[in-house]
């Protein structure tokens, strides 16, 4: 077993999948804190990552993003440069989620590109929104920490 993986697990495979489950919580707390998510629309702005969307099958997701650097049968990782990432989640063979990392990147989309508005950042520069599309059957999530590097993670959800 090399160094870089863990019983077939690769470094890059888990510390992705230990940020998505990090934005699924900091999600569910936020919103608890929050008192539930904001409707803006009923079609989200925010529908594909690079061609990618809701309730494509896997082998579409192949062809718009080529071989993930991790395959499992229920995700996929992709990794396209140190600074940017995604995962891909799947139900029965169907895309149900989508999670996009940028590192410390200046260029990730802000707020006002996956909403349509401005989100106000907190004291430490953080974000975060979700807004659920019930008509589109999925939501939208903006995270974004604080710092002079900051990570800013995008989520589309199947909403269950």
């Amino acid at each position: 077993m090399s160094p870089t993986s863990m019983r077939g697990i690769t470094r890059p495979f888990l510390l992705a999948f230990v940020t998505f489950m990090a934005a699924i919580l900091f999600c569910a707390l936020d919103a608890r804190a929050q008192g539930g998510s904001d409707k803006k629309a009923d079609k989200p702005l925010y529908v594909e990552y690079k061609g990618v969307q809701i309730g494509m099958s896997a082998d579409d997701v192949h062809k718009k993003l080529g071989s993930p650097k991790e395959k499992a049968e229920t995700q996929d990782f992709y990794m396209f440069s140190e600074k940017e990432s995604a995962q891909v989640f799947y139900d029965d063979g169907k895309v149900k989620a989508v999670t996009v990392n940028y590192l410390g990147m200046k260029d990730a989309p802000t707020p006002k590109l996956v909403f349509g508005m401005d989100v106000e950042a907190k004291a430490d520069g953080g974000i975060f929104k979700k807004i659920p599309y019930p008509e589109a059957g999925y939501f939208v999530s903006y995270a974004r920490s604080g710092g002079d590097d900051p990570l800013v993670t995008v989520t589309m959800q199947k909403i269950q």
